[in-house]
């Protein structure tokens, strides 16, 4: 149990906070929402869930208390602890509990049983909850059970080239001048390298952010939370991932194999799935008509930015994985395309029956192979994204359109 005391001056410190000043994100949750749930902000470490909560608190100027229970003073708090803090707030503010109360919870995970809380506050109070989290387990059939389906989950990623830019304070005008599409292209080549964490962005010494953010993931999302027995392959396993386009766990395993490092299939497939649960590592599986050829393959892997392959990517690739966690913000039900003739078409989505290629380098081989994948699945749309090549496209009844990533990115075609 926590002291008392501790617990009193948590809600204080709450209660006198001053915000801080913050880049707005371009994820919209709405406090105002008419039915019982509570929203839940998801995504990977450091990617700027506790000041996307601050941006939501701007909004809600009284009647409100922020918890960071990752706040030393709470380690070892449990769920009485946490009820107790909910009680000590209504003693220090007896009138809210008439008003209704904005409650924003960070880093709820991290207290076991905190779903009976929020559960009775949602069934009790006049209140709207917000929590954060940085395990897809705020996501899980787990969770709507154990909260009744009463919850509704925003994913937020570090930032996207758009809030980059308002990070170094660039505003885009409607119609950029070529001075204008000089510093964008700078820019844009600079997020390539170092990607989107704010603390990057933001900051000098970025490589050695970047490696302590891979330390800090690793060592407190994976190892100490699944108490991984065997960190080397585990260390193995993330640099196969940042080097391979498609990952086979089957082909890995035989690969550590070879080297006289024994371990189960079903460790390695635990281990990537840590990865995927703390938002380090997505997976995208080939279309196919029947679900069970889609699960059964191969997935290609992107990770949750470009800054954390360092050196290890090359541009296309780079081009690609930003492109992915673009469409991945979009909500977009994203596969690969794999042709009769065994080509590749980067992205297909399929509610939208449109075909996209990523590349650098671009040629006239990208709109063969599209026109191709476009004639097996009648579809009549495609987009190739390129570094700066632009153009339009008709062939067969099929419209193809070329055009820049920043532009893509900017929203500006």
């Amino acid at each position: 149990m926590i002291k008392e005391s501790v617990l009193r001056e948590l809600v204080k410190d709450s209660l006198e906070r001053e915000l801080p000043k913050l880049i707005k994100r371009d994820l919209e949750v709405s406090l105002d929402i008419k039915i019982k749930r509570a929203l839940s902000i998801i995504g990977p470490r450091r990617a700027g869930k506790t000041y996307y909560m601050f941006q939501l608190m701007k909004n809600i100027p009284e009647n409100r208390l922020y918890l960071n229970f990752e706040d030393y003073r709470l380690e070892g708090a449990s769920h009485k602890d946490f009820a107790r803090l909910i009680e000590i707030y209504y003693q220090m503010s007896p009138e809210n509990k008439k008003e209704k109360v904005y409650f924003f919870f960070d880093e709820i995970q991290n207290i076991a049983g905190w779903e009976r809380i929020v559960r009775h506050l949602l069934d009790n109070e006049k209140c709207q909850i917000v929590l954060t989290g940085s395990s897809s387990k705020l996501l899980s059939k787990e969770l709507a059970t154990q909260l009744r389906g009463r919850t509704l989950s925003y994913a937020l990623l570090p930032f996207s080239f758009k809030e980059f830019l308002k990070a170094k304070k660039f505003k885009l005008s409607d119609y950029p001048s070529s001075y204008e599409k000089a510093k964008i292209i700078r820019y844009l080549e600079e997020y390539l390298k170092f990607g989107g964490y704010p603390e990057v962005v933001l900051f000098g010494g970025k490589e050695n952010i970047i490696k302590e953010i891979w330390e800090v993931t690793i060592a407190r999302d994976i190892m100490e939370r699944w108490e991984i027995r065997n960190p080397k392959v585990l260390k193995l396993l993330i640099k196969a991932l940042k080097e391979s386009k498609q990952f086979s766990t089957n082909k890995f395993y035989n690969y550590l194999k070879s080297f006289g490092l024994k371990v189960s299939k079903n460790t390695l497939y635990n281990y990537l799935e840590y990865l995927k649960d703390s938002f380090v590592v997505f997976t995208l599986h080939k279309y196919s008509p029947t679900y069970k050829d889609i699960e059964k393959s191969i997935p290609k892997i992107y990770l949750a930015d470009v800054g954390l392959y360092q050196e290890s990517l090359e541009l296309g690739r780079a081009l690609e994985n930003i492109m992915f966690l673009e469409l991945l913000k979009k909500g977009k039900d994203i596969y690969y395309y794999i042709t009769k003739s065994g080509q590749e078409i980067d992205f297909y989505l399929k509610s939208e029956k449109l075909f996209i290629e990523v590349t650098y380098d671009y040629d006239e081989g990208h709109v063969k192979r599209m026109i191709k994948a476009m004639e097996e699945t009648r579809v009549k749309k495609g987009l190739i994204i390129t570094w700066n090549y632009e153009e339009e496209k008709k062939q067969k009844g099929k419209k193809i359109k070329i055009v820049p990533l920043w532009k893509w990115l900017l929203g500006l075609v």
